[in-house]
């Protein structure tokens, strides 16, 4: 039996699901409905296409734009963090709690003695622009490995000070160029780019790579961290999965 083009594409998405369901990956928290389905199957083309975890494109020096676009809070209003900011952040932590081994609270010094990774890399916004910067961090990896994860841990949630929120699995949680930003071009990162840290989830658009971090959760579910009430691209309406 001859098999149209429409009728190929819907078998290869199957095969894709159900290749995903047997590696007990998580689904997307926004699969629900029409508009969850079709993010389920790009989801699932993408952990297929990408399962051996390669690297986003990396770029030279010379390509660094030095004056980078800035998204979104430029300095929270919030009464501790523009403490923290007084003071150089020399009190700040970042709670680290959920299915893990050992909790933590990490301060800078923390992260800084984890080995330091350096990435030029272009981030690509949803409203169409993109920018090359260079960031300094710790891999979120390494971080999770040091706590220690729990088998059960599918997502990673992570906070912001200014009440934004969002998730990324553990292929993105583990994956090399996913980082703990601490620098940005060969010093500390600036408030308006999110100091003290920020996540750098380098394979999906910009919306993902959270500012001003306040807390990372790891948890085996997503779906019933907000209420609806609070802020963040899971809650706002935006898509769970933002793949590049």
């Amino acid at each position: 039996m001859k098999l149209s083009r429409r009728q190929w594409m819907a078998a290869g998405a199957g095969a894709g699901i159900a290749s995903l369901a047997a590696a007990r990956a998580p689904w997307p928290p926004s699969c629900r409905g029409l508009f969850g389905a079709s993010d389920a199957l790009t989801f699932a083309a993408q952990r297929l296409l990408q399962f051996n975890q390669p690297l986003a494109r990396e770029f030279g020096p010379e390509m660094i734009m030095r004056n980078f676009p800035v998204l979104g809070t430029k300095n929270p209003k919030d009464a501790l963090y523009q403490q923290h900011l007084a003071t150089h952040f020399t009190d700040w932590r970042l709670p680290i709690d959920g299915l893990i081994a050992k909790p933590a609270a990490l301060s800078l010094t923390d992260l800084r003695s984890f080995p330091a990774r350096t990435q030029i890399t272009q981030q690509s916004c949803e409203e169409g622009w993109s920018a090359i910067g260079e960031w300094t961090g710790v891999q979120l990896s390494r971080v999770l490995e040091h706590i220690g994860i729990l088998p059960k841990a599918r997502y990673v949630v992570y906070e912001s000070v200014d009440g934004w929120w969002d998730s990324i699995d553990m292929a993105d949680a583990l994956h090399p160029q996913t980082l703990l930003a601490y620098g940005m071009i060969g010093g500390d990162l600036p408030v308006r780019h999110g100091a003290p840290l920020r996540l750098h989830v380098e394979r999906q658009l910009r919306y993902k790579s959270v500012k001003f971090l306040s807390r990372i959760t790891v948890t085996d579910r997503v779906d019933h961290i907000r209420d609806g009430t609070g802020s963040g691209s899971f809650a706002d309406g935006f898509s769970w999965y933002a793949g590049i």
